[in-house]
Order: structure tokens, then sequence, then C-alpha cells
């Protein structure tokens, strides 16, 4: 007779990723999302120490901008998408230096805590603006590069997301039981002067600046330049410091910088789960509907072509670069699936997951630092 755990996670935990599947995203039997795009990536349903995670990638820009990763602990599970514009610069290091600085600030304070993940995204903020600084003369326009940075980390119970930019995290919560009715509600906030909000936050910030926000091809920029108002990089438009010059017009400020245009902190969640969470959504970009990785991007993608007016088939087939980046940009979508009786039944034990460290658009494995956390 199955154990009362495997029970649960038949009655429970099964219906509720094939709900996903069917009826929040409308499954239409078609699964060749990968094969007929050479510019989609996608690892399904990894397991990590109280669930499991699927992970999804699409490729616009020639050089992909979009980095992310999940790491695997034996008690912790941590995520980070890296959003990045003006080129890759930012958003690669981001990826290879924050997930060290949060394992860094863990150890130090000896729990997992919202200022770990503070800590951890100003450090790698101080990191990448030194980089910047040695190479400013050599090669400027890295002070124009920049990464949005969406975190999050399960250690236990305890859900913890930090956020620079305008990715976005949502939770999938049990509504009805008998019914199994699933909600969903954003625990990021978007930081992006389309929003009221951020535009009189930027503005608070910024009350000598007559020219902090400029409307742009059509929307409010800060200095003309840039939509989302917290970021990692963009030293250009945080310290004259990094002033770039009339030969560089899309960036030369004028009049010049008194004090950052961009902040660096970031909005922080965190929260105990509870019995009726069952999966939470990271994501880059805002084209927003929950579901499995590899569906919700398939989704994704079909709204782009509609609104391209193009057939979703025909999209498939444009390469990488600027033809494609007009219709959709790059997509980094990673879902992680949270099974209470796992929860409970490895008590911060991994079970019969690895310690491994997944990276987008890689196939291969490598051990995770989670091995280096010291308690």
């Amino acid at each position: 007779m199955p154990s009362l755990a495997g029970r649960i996670k038949t009655k429970v935990w099964t219906p509720i990723k094939q709900f996903v599947r069917d009826r929040i995203l409308g499954d239409d039997g078609d699964d060749n999302l990968g094969g007929g795009d050479p510019n989609i990536w996608f690892k399904d349903l990894e397991k990590h120490a109280y669930g499991e995670v699927s992970f999804a990638v699409v490729q616009a820009n020639l050089n992909m901008e979009d980095y992310s990763q999940v790491e695997i602990g034996k008690n912790a599970t941590f995520v980070g998408v890296y959003d990045g514009h003006g080129g890759t610069d930012a958003s690669n290091y981001v990826c290879h230096h924050i997930f060290p600085n949060f394992i860094d600030a863990a150890n130090e304070r000896g729990l997992i805590h919202s200022d770990v993940i503070e800590t951890a995204i100003a450090t790698t903020e101080s990191g990448f603006l030194a980089y910047v600084r040695n190479m400013f003369q050599e090669r400027p326009l890295l002070a124009a590069v920049g990464s949005c940075c969406l975190t999050g980390v399960i250690w236990g119970r305890r859900l913890v997301v930090g956020n620079l930019g305008d990715s976005r995290a949502i939770i999938g919560t049990i509504t009805n039981r008998q019914r199994m009715s699933v909600g969903a509600e954003q625990i990021t906030q978007d930081q992006n002067v389309s929003r009221d909000d951020v535009r009189r936050d930027v503005q608070r910030r910024n009350p000598n600046d007559p020219h902090i926000l400029v409307r742009a091809q059509g929307v409010w920029r800060i200095r003309g330049i840039i939509q989302v108002s917290r970021t990692i990089g963009d030293a250009c438009l945080k310290s004259a410091e990094f002033a770039l010059g009339p030969q560089f017009p899309q960036f030369h400020l004028q009049p010049p910088l008194t004090q950052p245009a961009l902040g660096d902190d970031p909005f922080l969640f965190q929260r105990d789960l509870n019995e009726a969470d069952r999966f939470i959504v990271f994501a880059s970009d805002g084209l927003w509907e929950h579901g499995i990785a590899r569906r919700l991007l398939k989704k994704a993608m079909k709204v782009a072509a509609k609104k391209a007016k193009r057939r979703y088939k025909t999209l498939r087939t444009i390469p990488s670069g600027d033809r494609r980046r007009a219709i959709h940009d790059d997509i980094t979508i990673i879902v992680v699936f949270i099974d209470h009786d796992l929860l409970d039944l490895n008590n911060g034990n991994i079970g019969d997951a690895d310690q491994v460290s997944l990276r987008s658009l890689s196939d291969s494995t490598d051990p995770s630092l989670f091995r280096e956390m010291q308690f």
C-alpha cells in the first residue's frame, strides 16, 4: 500500500501539475516546442529539494542578453533571472557572481533572510561597477550596459525574493481543493516608469533634475534612455564618473548628472510558504501567464506572433537578430513546483535530488556552491 506521502503526492501534487499544463494554458497537444525553433532551449522537471523545477528560454537578440540559473542544495533552492540590456556584460557578470556572493552572505549570518539577498545584490553591483571602472578607458560603452536582477530562494518553508527592474515572480496557490482551482499572486513590484507610482518615486529621488523623465519613442524613459528605474550596472546613469561624451550621443547626458538617476536598492519579499502554495514562476519581460515553463514560453511566443501578424510556425523559422528582436525580446521562464509532502518528509535533506547548478542554454550540470554552505 502506498505511503501517506505517496498518496498525497498522487492526489494533490500530480493533479496540480496537470491542471497547470492543461487548464491554465490550454495545452493543444503540440509538444514540439524546441524541435521547430533553434532559438528555444528548455529543461523540464528537474528535481530540487522540495519538488521539481522547469526551465525554458527563447533567444531573440543576436547575442542572448538573458542569463539565468537554478542552484539546487540539500535544503535550499536558488533561482536567478538576469535580463540584460545594452549588451551581455552585466547579465553575464551577475550570473557568475551573485550566487557566490549569496553563499558568502548566508555563511556569515548562518541563515537565509532577505538581508542575505540584499547583501548579495549590493556586492554584485559594487563588483560590476568596479569592473566598468577598470575597463572604462578601453571600453567606455560598458557604462551603458546593465541588467535587471530577479532572485529567489526557498529554504525550508521560507521564501525570499529580491528584485531590481521589471522581471516578475508570481506564486500559484490552491484556492479550492475540491475543484482544484489555482490562483496567482504577483510577489514582486515592477520597477518601470510606465507605472505612475514608479515615476513618482523617480521624481522624489531626483527633485532637482527637470529632465529626469522624458517621453521618448512613445513611452516614459529616465533621461530619455531607459524604462527600468533600478538595475545592476548602467553606470553612466548612476555617477558622473562614468559620463559618456558627445561621441556617444545616445548616452551623452545634458545637463550632466548631479546624483544617480537609477537606483540599485532591490524590492524585497519574504514569507513562509503555506499549504496552499504550489508553484512559483520567475520570468523576464512581462510576457505573463502562469504554467510550466515550456508551455508558458510557447504561449508567449504565440502571442508575440499574433501581435506581429505572423503565424507561430513562421516565427519559429526567423533566426535571432534584428528581425526576431522586432517581434519579441529574449524570454526566460523558470517554474519551481512545491511539494509539501517533500517539505515535511525531507526535513532539510535533499532526498534523491543532487546538489547541482543549472544554467540557461547549457545541457551540462556542475556541482553547486550550495555544497559550501555551512549550515
